[in-house]
């Protein structure tokens, strides 16, 4: 049984006849490739119709979820705002029981939420 691969002379061979025979394209080819060019280049410098915009846009009125989504920052802006909103609502429910106890233990015994937050009384004392 002879093996169907080839060595690196019989490779080699087949390398050198493919470089001695080039291969040129025909001159009604090049004409073709040629015609294709100049028409695809003659389409891309034509002016192209601009599409007509839609009555309202045209005289400046928006809807009112555009006039929102614009003010709140786009899309990308809106989508963010719904997430935090979205994870705001599952901290709310699913929450830690009991915060202070947290607190207090992360702080030590000696302060209490209460103490962490500054509350109106502060800013009232006198002296």
């Amino acid at each position: 049984m002879t093996d169907p691969r080839m060595n690196d002379h019989e490779i080699e061979a087949l390398f050198a006849a493919a470089r001695a025979e080039r291969a040129e394209p025909s001159a009604a080819l090049m004409a073709r490739i040629m015609d294709d060019a100049m028409i695809a280049a003659a389409e891309a410098a034509a002016p192209r119709p601009v599409a007509a915009r839609p009555v309202a846009a045209q005289t400046g009125r928006r809807g009112l979820v555009a006039v929102l989504v614009a003010a709140i920052g786009g899309w990308p802006a809106l989508a963010g705002v719904a997430t935090a909103g979205v994870f705001g609502l599952w901290i709310g429910y699913a929450g830690p029981g009991d915060v202070g106890t947290l607190t207090a233990t992360i702080l030590g015994s000696a302060y209490g939420p209460n103490d962490l937050v500054p509350s109106l009384d502060t800013y009232l004392t006198e002296g």
